[in-house]
């Protein structure tokens, strides 16, 4: 048995460091974290110095047990998992909980770290393997308590004081505000009329040029200067009069250095401006090249770790950069000396090395057979970028020729310029923050010559052309502009950008739609009460802050449990102070700061906010038990409603909300009762009148003069699958709350056909048999002809089968088919017939000791009371307790 186990995260990993270290180990994966805070209230506790409840995933307890074993044959253990903060944690956990296990008496535990997945990488490391490092640990320990206290306490208040919320998170939070802020400003944006004036001119030997107006009667001209067409127009009338000759020719060369090679934000930015990766798929990509593919026979790693804030490469890397340039491109396009880049970005994590190429001489076309899509494009992303920042810079000869008039009445300006030497650029260049806008070209992207000019050279004028223009309000986020965002506030960090991101999705706060986040109204009724009642913790400077202490703590400068301190004992107050807050302040707090988008003035000048439904009713908004929605102030009186949307983007305002508060469909003609259309958690569902409470006298106690309350729920009926809540009226509404209908008796069996709404959906039912109804068929307006005909059709169903009579009571056990398969029925008890019993061969004696497993399990009316176990108690190990043991 080799006498050395490694254990890193994933297969592919082990799969290839496995190929690189001798028969003397044995190399094995976690698959990943191998345990987590427990996912209740309570698994952090600041009463307790902030003890936390860890608790292994069930997915990991099987790599969990085959690493112990491992270990407990083996002298030395070797934690290998990632180089960054988190590697270091799930290397913490793998040994607290084999320590836990007894599995590391007389092991020997070290810590080995690599940034790639190559031969020499991994060799050099385990020759110098460590211990852990305590303040990484502690760092993550820091950051995973702040974010479950954070998630904890304040989601289950977005839950009481804003139904329909489902998270709040300390990062989450604040990228959704400034999703938020950017839209607020795109919708109080008002556009700026504005002209601009261009010139064509001519030089006499033909050659033309284009120039734009900049000086006019003395006065240099900015952006916004010409704010109307009659003020365009007098320009162009003096242009026109006027004679012009060349004032001056300005000539400068500009160098354009090349970028640094990529950090994990910088690559997402890039991966999503040129591949159109979302910050999520781009990591993933990542992590398979990091890990290793298929080359030849031999799983190879092509890129060093994808999670690090560094710039810096290797000497070694940068030697076989500055080779394969001279090589390939020629000394022209090599500087004098190595290019060497420092992190600029603020809160910089450990000190790793860039993304680049294991190998820079392995080229993306070398190695594009072995990769699909998705790697190739990336990886060559990575290659170029890396050999790019090693390059020459680029030269551009730029030319500025001013115009003037001989009166100087007015100053033309014509700009250009040339790429003189292409330098990095013939490798690569940078993508656009804002691909929207391309058509605001600058001398990066095209080169745009002018003839050569002197200095009092006339020119012709030949065309003049006034050109209207508005500003434009700044453009919503993209992932890549979202993600430069954070890392320029230094709010969380890149390695968390695709997971927080995907989160906000997830939880229907914000939409992609053409690669741009746009808010969902649910998304800035959050962010509205957050910034309301919790403004410090979702303020930029506040979070930013944060990082940098959990940053002091990984480096081992500040307490971790002091900062945890600091934070609780600042939020637990903020939270218990919500807890009086009343509705109507929340109400009040989300309408005045919301209350500019859902209400918006059209061009008729009309009150946005005026009841349609009624006189003197006042529109704002409301919570309801499933969010929040938009009614009069009227109500009971005016039950007007609609969904919380804006008016004019689409929606019919008038529109009653469908899947919002209550929507009165008409009165019962039968009851005089109102017929509503409503949301529950389950969907959709019409309903009967009002649920009423009346005081019923206790029996028991006839003497007693209190009266117990019982509230009498109302008739519903649920909406099948395929009905479309904005299409259900009063008849439906009544049709449905009649089901389960006859249609009409069947002409063979005289027996009556029902339709109805169940479980699994629309059904008939016959003689004790259903149908299912699918397709075009409406259990409402179905009719005889074809519910016989579907009937019909049905596959029969095999009748029930006596297998003996129980040896108890004597009463009948039968076998049956259901819709999970075969199954034993005595009395009111059910039990499906286990894997490996088959219905063909099943004995009385089978048949009895089913049922007995099921009712010991508790099902049916036959099952044993109380057949759940009791959950075990929770294990709450303080660190010092745990790293003690």
């Amino acid at each position: 048995m080799p006498e050395n186990v490694v254990v890193v995260e994933s297969p592919a990993k082990a799969k290839t460091i496995n190929k690189y270290l001798g028969g003397t180990y044995t190399v094995l994966a976690s698959f990943g974290h191998v345990r987590d805070l427990s996912p209740k209230d309570g698994s952090v506790l600041p009463e307790q110095d902030f003890a936390m409840a860890w608790e292994i995933d069930p997915k990991a307890e099987k790599h969990v047990k085959e690493i112990a074993a491992a270990c407990r044959k083996a002298t030395h253990l070797f934690l290998a998992t990632d180089p960054d903060r988190e590697g270091e944690a799930i290397s913490w956990h793998m040994q607290q909980v084999l320590g836990e296990r007894g599995a590391l008496k007389g092991v020997d535990v070290k810590r080995v770290v690599f940034n790639e997945i190559t031969q020499g990488a991994i060799v050099d490391a385990f020759q110098h393997p460590r211990d852990l490092d305590e303040s990484l640990v502690e760092a993550y320990l820091a950051r995973r308590a702040l974010d479950y206290l954070v998630g904890f306490t304040l989601s289950p208040v977005l839950w009481r004081k804003l139904p329909g919320s489902r998270s709040a998170g300390r990062v989450q939070s604040v990228a959704l505000r400034l999703i938020c802020e950017r839209e607020t400003e795109i919708e109080s944006f008002t556009a700026t009329e504005y002209w601009s004036v261009g010139a064509d001119f001519r030089k006499e030997s033909g050659a033309g040029l284009t120039a734009q107006l900049t000086y006019l009667d003395g006065r240099k001209l900015d952006k916004m200067a010409l704010r109307s067409e009659a003020q365009a127009q007098a320009a162009v009338a003096t242009i026109q009069a006027a004679t012009f000759a060349v004032d001056s020719v300005e000539r400068k060369k500009s160098r354009r250095n090349p970028p640094p090679p990529f950090t994990t934000s910088t690559l997402q930015q890039e991966a999503a401006r040129k591949l159109h990766f979302s910050a999520k798929r781009t990591m993933q990509v990542a992590q398979r090249l990091y890990e290793g593919v298929a080359i030849n026979g031999e799983t190879v790693g092509l890129i060093t770790y994808m999670r690090t804030d560094g710039v810096q490469m290797a000497n070694e890397a940068i030697e076989a950069c500055r080779k394969l340039i001279g090589g390939t491109f020629g000394a022209r396009y090599l500087p004098d000396t190595p290019r060497i880049y420092k992190t600029k970005v603020k809160n910089a994590q450990e000190a790793h090395e860039a993304i680049r190429p294991t190998d820079v001489f392995r080229t993306p076309e070398s190695v594009a057979g072995h990769l699909n899509d998705e790697q190739r494009k990336l990886y060559t992303l990575v290659w170029q970028r890396t050999l790019a920042s090693q390059m020459e810079a680029a030269v551009l000869d730029q030319v500025a020729v001013d115009i003037a008039a001989a009166d100087r009445s007015a100053v033309l300006r014509a700009t250009g310029s040339v790429v003189a030497f292409d330098g990095f650029y013939t490798l690569y260049r940078e993508g656009r923050d804002d691909p929207d806008r391309a058509a605001e070209t600058s001398e990066d992207d095209s080169e745009r010559i002018l003839p050569d000019v002197r200095e009092g050279e006339p020119l012709r004028t030949e065309r003049v052309t006034p050109e209207q223009h508005f500003t434009q309000p700044p453009p919503r986020y993209s992932e890549a502009s979202l993600v430069k965002r954070l890392e320029e506030l230094g709010i969380g960090r890149p390695s968390t950008y695709a997971t927080i991101l995907s989160v906000l999705q997830d939880r229907d706060y914000v939409r992609l739609d053409s690669r741009r986040f746009i808010p969902e109204d649910r998304g800035r009724l959050v962010t509205a009460f957050l910034t309301s009642f919790f403004t410090r913790y979702v303020e930029y400077d506040f979070t930013a802050e944060m990082e940098n202490r959990l940053d002091e703590v990984s480096g081992g400068r500040i307490d971790w449990k002091r900062v945890l301190r600091d934070f609780w004992e600042a939020f637990s107050p903020a939270i218990d102070a919500t807890k009086n807050l009343r509705t109507t302040e929340v109400l009040n707090a989300l309408d005045q700061l919301l209350g500019p988008h859902f209400f918006r003035a059209d061009a008729t000048g009309a009150d946005p906010r005026a009841c349609p439904s009624c006189a003197d009713g006042r529109l704002n908004l409301k919570l309801g038990r499933y969010g929040a929605f938009i009614g009069c102030s009227n109500y009971p009186d005016c039950r007007f409603t609609r969904r919380l949307v804006v008016a004019g983007n689409g929606d019919d305002p008038a529109e009653p909300a469908a899947d919002a508060g209550p929507r009165v469909l008409g009165t019962d003609p039968a009851t005089g009762l109102e017929v509503s259309l409503r949301k529950g958690p389950y969907g959709h569902y019409v309903q009967l009148g009002e649920a009423v409470t009346e005081e019923v006298k206790d029996k028991d106690k006839p003497k007693s003069k209190s009266k117990a309350k019982a509230k009498t729920k109302p008739k519903r009926a649920s909406l099948a699958r395929n009905m479309a809540p904005a299409d259900m009226d009063l008849a439906r509404a009544l049709a449905l709350l009649d089901l389960p209908r006859e249609i009409g008796r069947h002409p063979e069996s005289g027996e009556p056909i029902m339709a109805g709404l169940g479980r699994f959906g629309p059904y008939l039912q016959h003689a004790g048999s259903y149908v299912s109804l699918k397709g075009e068929d409406d259990v409402l307006t179905i009719g005889l002809n074809r519910a016989v005909a579907l009937i019909a059709d049905a596959p029969a169903k095999a009748p029930a089968k006596t297998v003996g009579n129980h040896p108890k009571d004597g009463k009948p056990i039968t076998l049956r088919t259901g819709r999970f398969g075969p199954y034993v029925k005595h009395g009111a008890l059910m039990a499906t017939l286990p894997k490996g019993v088959e219905a063909d061969t099943l004995t009385l004696e089978k048949a009895v000791e089913v049922l007995a497993a099921k009712a010991a399990r508790g099902g049916g009316k036959g099952g044993a009371k109380g057949g759940r176990k009791a959950p075990a108690p929770r294990k709450i190990a303080k660190r010092g307790a745990a790293e003690s043991g």
